[in-house]
């Protein structure tokens, strides 16, 4: 038995085998692909090799993107990119999958993505016998009047096999007895319903209970058997069961009908009288999904809506009602329910496949998206057309399985339209016709079509001078329609040099916002302008770029003071001397103060003015020309020494000066200047304490060693000219002299800076002091640089003029110094 069990195993095998190939074979002529694979298989078994089926090779399964492409159910193949086969992702339950029909077929479809090509697929599920037949309930009591005749049939509780074919239920055995046999009513392609068939009268007094086990077995290799137990209780006559209008009851309605609404009702009569003539009514076919939807009054028989109809999902129900008295006669009748399809479904759009962004130099019929369109309804409410907008650069084509692909009409701009959002609308054809609309959001990738351009053709900047280093002076924009790195923009300075230094020393510019720095401050009296070029060049792939050109001005600003260039100041910051003799009329020129301003324009725009004097109204300033002029005649009563403080001042915001101090002394000539000191009374004041006494005693005493001084000098000048004079007569020869013996005008100088000291008196002789030693200065009047300093008089031959007026000068400054130092006490 084992062995023809084996062999039945290999045989069947074998057919499944050959018919797996045949069906390949006409699905590859008729272009369809065809698999047959039975139910149950483990995850990842193979179904059949797609890749020899496509013309593919398995490595090229990814570079084409080859995909399944399924709708509305879980996926059940998948792809090995491996070995290029379609195997199982999961087990597959064939009665799950389709129930009891009698082929089982999966249909999708395979997708090549980058050629946008569908090949559609059927595997067939084949049924194995992995289903039990199954009694609704596994204990039966079944009530018989004794009086039944034989031959009564009695129906027993339905029994399900989920398997088809020969793996279904194929019939009954049943436990040995002296009274029942089992029979089965079948339907064609229908289930299969046991009855009990009496086979002896019953005989309620000998045997009121008989115990029976039926048991239904398949036909399935191996067999299959489920068990059910029936009491059999004999009643006393009833000889009338009830009896249906109808052996077959049939009504249709549609899937929109409200919930409670009554569909139809059933009805059974009993020729019985009293408690026999009672019929209630159940359902007898019933499962959980059934028992949701419909409701059977048990008095009335009248079947009513307990849930929502949906046509697709049950398109027609099938119900067995039971009509039984109360001593439990039965009656069956069948009620068929058809379900009217009603156009309630929008239809549906499933992207398959697609981009979401497009280069704008994409040429026309570029496939951006393909979509499939579905609608759930039947007949015309399932016939969907799709439209998108006639204003878009979009057009929809037809492909295969009601499938479209959105491709574009024309070339795109970016700078135009950088994005699309295109609507999808899906129509059907039922009454009313329902529609829906998807949006498809696309967005135009850029390309570097477009170089940045500046908001001017040129630029002009000004500065003021002397601005801070590091500051912001000005900024250029620029615009790019194009985006990301193509919009990007640097900017950048032209190489250059200014007065030999690089450009790149005195501004820049911040490459990313195009501000321009200055990197130190700006001289006006350096330069006046800057010739700059900019550009702007941004980052696509080639960049693009472009220039324009800039002018930097700088502005003038009043940054410098005015410079007095006459009368020079010694370096020793004393003040020069100027004479003006006593007879000078109004208006005579003393002197004239030079100054210059390196500024421009109105900040260089010098005014002149007398600050302070020490006689008011003597002297009088030219305003522009900064000549200083007697305002009025001098007079015996004015001071021998005059001082005055000139003014320059600029006309700039804010203005700027200089001073410079004049000293003046009034007197026709050297011995004027000198009696006039000697005429000097000193004070007479008889509180002075004896400080200032001795202080009077000690100027007498300088007084005399400087007039002593003076005599010598003299002396020693009349010398020098009677020994030139000696020399010129001798022809050159001049005798061998000691050097001691002359004394030159740098050791009267040394003498003077020695012996020269300041004196201070008051009336309170508490506060007198005397300050010493301070320099004198022997060069106001002449500047070194007008005579060279040279060694001792002797070296020099040529001692001429230049040492005569130095000693000239020498002596003026001592009377001047006599006079300063005599208006103290």
């Amino acid at each position: 038995m084992a062995v023809l069990q084996r062999s039945r195993r290999r045989h069947r095998s074998g057919l499944v085998l050959l018919f797996t190939f045949l069906e390949t074979l006409w699905g590859a002529r008729a272009g369809q692909i065809r698999y047959s694979i039975p139910e149950e298989l483990e995850k990842g078994s193979f179904v059949g090799n797609i890749t020899k089926d496509l013309g593919l090779e398995p490595w090229e399964l990814a570079e084409h993107g080859v995909r399944l492409v399924s709708r509305g159910r879980t996926q059940l193949f998948t792809l090995n990119p491996r070995s290029g086969s379609l195997i199982t992702a999961g087990r597959i339950d064939r009665e799950e999958l389709c129930a009891q029909s009698v082929r089982c077929l999966v249909n999708f479809n395979i997708l090549v993505e980058d050629k946008m090509n569908l090949y559609p697929v059927e595997v067939e599920i084949m049924d194995i016998n992995d289903n039990t037949p199954q009694f609704l309930a596994e204990e039966l009591e079944v009530k018989i009047l004794e009086n039944a005749p034989p031959s009564s049939r009695f129906p027993l509780m339905e029994v399900y096999d989920l398997d088809v074919g020969m793996n279904s239920l194929q019939g009954f055995k049943l436990s040995s007895n002296s009274h029942f046999s089992v029979d089965v009513q079948s339907e064609a392609n229908g289930p299969k319903y046991p009855e009990l068939v009496l086979e002896r009268a019953l005989d309620r007094e000998r045997e009121a209970v008989h115990h029976l086990v039926v048991t239904a077995v398949d036909g399935g290799d191996p067999v299959r058997s489920g068990v059910a137990r029936i009491q059999v209780t004999v009643l006393d006559a009833n000889d009338n069961a009830p009896v249906f209008t109808k052996p077959v009851y049939r009504v249709s309605v549609p899937e929109n009908l409200p919930v409670g609404t009554p569909v139809l009702s059933v009805n059974a009569t009993d020729r019985d009288e009293g408690v026999h003539a009672e019929v209630t009514y159940s359902l007898v076919k019933i499962t959980k999904k059934i028992s949701q939807i419909f409701c059977l009054n048990a008095l009335t028989g009248e079947i009513s809506t307990s849930g929502d109809l949906d046509y697709e999902d049950s398109s027609s129900y099938e119900l067995d009602v039971e009509a039984q008295d109360r001593p439990g006669l039965r009656d069956r009748a069948k009620v068929f329910i058809t379900i009217l399809d009603v156009n309630d479904n929008v239809p549906e759009v499933v992207v398959t496949s697609g981009s979401r962004t497009i280069a704008e130099n994409a040429p026309p019929g570029t496939v951006i998206a393909l979509f499939q369109v579905h609608d759930r309804d039947a007949g015309l409410n399932g016939l969907v057309t799709c439209s998108i907008s006639r204003s878009l650069p979009f057009e929809l084509e037809k492909s295969v399985d009601n499938y479209y692909r959105l491709v574009t009409s024309t070339v795109l701009d970016r700078e135009q339209v950088s994005s699309y959002n295109i609507t999808v609308t899906t129509t059907d054809k039922g009454t009313p016709p329902l529609s829906t609309e998807t949006l498809i959001s696309l967005n135009v990738a850029d390309t570097n079509d477009n170089p940045p351009t500046f908001s001017h053709t040129s630029y002009s900047v000004y500065v003021p001078e002397n601005n801070p280093r590091g500051a912001s002076i000005f900024s250029v924009t620029t615009h790019d329609p194009d985006s990301d790195e193509n919009a990007r923009v640097t900017y950048s300075l032209a190489e250059d040099t200014i007065q030999g230094a690089p450009l790149s020393a005195y501004v820049s510019i911040n490459s990313d916002t195009g501000v321009l720095y200055a990197l130190r401050a700006f001289d006006y009296e350096q330069f006046q302008s800057l010739q700059l070029r900019v550009t702007a060049r941004d980052s696509g792939d080639p960049p693009l770029s472009s220039n324009v050109s800039l002018s930097l001005f700088i502005l003038d600003k009043n940054d410098n003071a005015p410079e007095i260039l006459y009368p020079t100041l010694p370096s020793d910051d004393s003040t020069g001397v100027e004479l003006a003799p006593r007879s000078a009329e109004p208006g005579y020129l003393v002197t004239k103060v030079v100054a210059v301003d390196c500024d421009s324009g109105q900040n260089a725009w010098l005014s002149y003015r007398l600050l302070k004097a020490s006689e008011p109204g003597l002297f009088a300033v030219g305003v522009h020309t900064g000549e200083v002029r007697t305002a009025r005649a001098l007079q015996d009563r004015d001071a021998l020494k005059q001082s005055l403080v000139v003014a320059v001042q600029d006309h700039g915001q804010p203005p700027l000066s200089a001073t410079v101090t004049l000293t003046v002394a009034v007197a026709d000539s050297i011995p004027d200047v000198l009696a006039d000191l000697s005429s000097l009374e000193s004070p007479d004041n008889p509180d002075d304490s004896g400080l200032t006494l001795y202080l009077v005693v000690a100027v007498a005493a300088v007084s005399c060693v400087f007039l002593a001084f003076v005599v010598v000098l003299l002396a020693l000048r009349l010398r020098r000219w009677r020994t030139k004079r000696l020399l010129q007569a001798s022809g050159g020869v001049l005798p061998s002299l000691p050097v001691s013996q002359f004394v030159g005008v740098d050791g009267v100088r040394a003498f003077l800076q020695t012996y020269s000291h300041e004196v201070s008196l008051t009336a309170d002789s508490g506060k007198s002091h005397i300050i010493f030693p301070q320099p004198n200065y022997a060069d106001t009047l002449i500047s070194a640089e007008s005579c060279g300093k040279s060694e001792p008089l002797l070296i020099q031959e040529d001692l001429g003029f230049c040492k005569e007026e130095d000693s000239f000068v020498q002596v003026r400054f001592l009377l001047f110094y006599w006079f300063h130092l005599n208006r103290k006490f």
